[in-house]
């Protein structure tokens, strides 16, 4: 059992941690004053095709679409500086790009993917409504048959990147029967009439990502926009979860990490008592658990990651990453605040971020309870 990283990707580790401390970093707590993205960095990141970086080449994309790891590693040290842009590249790449390249057909990657791939264009997966959250098959939005196309009226919510999106997976109601047999996902241009963003919503943490409601009033989706297949929505959005998880666990497993070199950083500066803080044996079980916990989520992230590219079933994988992690991360964040005292309160310091923003990462792409149940699902099926 080989837990090393391979050449390749311990230079994609550097790289990102480079670009992440040079670009990301300086503007983070600004971006998370402002609620909104840095356009510089925004450029940046699309030069190095970051936005991309799960696609092939042959789309516009890095090519790490058979190197999960690598994906993951990126999306950890982005989060280790800044948790609202690992949230946005990460869910653009992971419920919107990947889904598109691996269900999508030919004219659907053409038409689609390569602007996306290119950071031309930014995604958005679009399950979530006022009473359809953790209950993934109670979507009401409709999909109506009109000749060719399909007409769509309803509304999401609470959908990252939705109000910088151009183009959206959206999960909706094709049928009239109340059953998860009738949800269709559509790939939706936002510059098609009858579509608008609602609210932006004003959020905790991962503020400067952008989080808001989409309308849709008498939308009109050709038919060829259909992915996956008339019918399949349910399934296809549960596996677009799965491979979402592993992401969101990754940005987590990246913030638990910010943390406790936060913590490491401030103990050995810190003086109380004739003495630094990480002498007190108070201080150091704060870290020893912050870092066995990071530990613990970084081997359940790259499992599930490495599980998927050995096209191996991740499911369950994920889910346990994604919970650990967040877990992890909320933990660190904590322990961190306590550790830097009245400064970790202070904006001027960032593990008061750190802490608005982990509390996010137990809500989005499935609850820790949610987590549980499928975990538990998992073992009382016998998997």
């Amino acid at each position: 059992m080989d837990f090393g990283l391979t050449e390749k990707q311990k230079m994609i580790r550097k790289i990102t941690r480079e670009f992440a401390e040079e670009y990301i970093a300086p503007v983070a707590e600004e971006s998370d004053r402002n609620s909104e993205l840095d356009p510089t960095v925004m450029k940046k990141m699309k030069e190095l095709n970051y936005f991309g970086s799960c696609i092939p080449e042959e789309y516009g994309g890095a090519g790490l679409h058979n190197d999960t790891i690598s994906f993951a590693i990126i999306t950890e040290e982005i989060g280790r500086v800044d948790a609202s842009w690992a949230i946005t590249t990460g869910v653009h790449g992971s419920v919107c790009l990947y889904p598109i390249y691996r269900f999508g057909t030919e004219e659907q990657k053409q038409r689609f993917l390569i602007d996306l791939a290119k950071g031309n264009k930014i995604g958005a997966f679009c399950l979530t409504e006022a009473n359809a959250g953790s209950d993934a098959g109670g979507v009401q939005l409709t999909a109506e048959k009109d000749g060719d196309d399909y007409i769509l009226n309803g509304s999401k919510i609470f959908a990252t990147n939705g109000g910088i999106a151009k183009t959206l997976l959206v999960v909706a109601k094709s049928g009239e029967k109340a059953s998860r047999k009738v949800l269709t996902v559509f790939i939706v241009d936002t510059d098609t009439p009858g579509y608008s963003v609602g609210v932006k919503e004003d959020k905790l943490g991962v503020r400067a990502s952008n989080t808001s409601e989409l309308v849709f009033q008498d939308v009109r989706v050709p038919e060829e926009n259909i992915l996956g297949g008339l019918g399949n929505g349910f399934r296809l959005g549960l596996q677009i979860l799965d491979y979402g998880r592993i992401t969101i666990a990754a940005q987590c497993l990246g913030l638990a990490q910010g943390c406790l070199e936060a913590s490491i950083k401030y103990s050995n500066e810190r003086e109380q008592f004739g003495a630094k803080i990480g002498k007190f044996q108070g201080i150091q079980w704060k870290l020893a658990d912050m870092a066995t916990d990071v530990e613990s989520a970084r081997l359940l992230t790259y499992k599930a990651a490495w599980r998927c590219d050995q096209k191996m079933d991740y499911g369950l994988a994920g889910s346990m990453a994604k919970l650990v992690a967040s877990e992890a991360a909320m933990k660190a964040a904590h322990q961190a605040v306590q550790i830097h005292g009245g400064y970790g309160l202070m904006k001027a310091y960032a593990v008061e971020r750190f802490f608005r923003d982990a509390k996010m990462g137990e809500i989005y792409e499935g609850t820790s309870e949610i987590q549980r149940m499928v975990i538990a699902n998992h073992m009382l099926k016998g998997r």
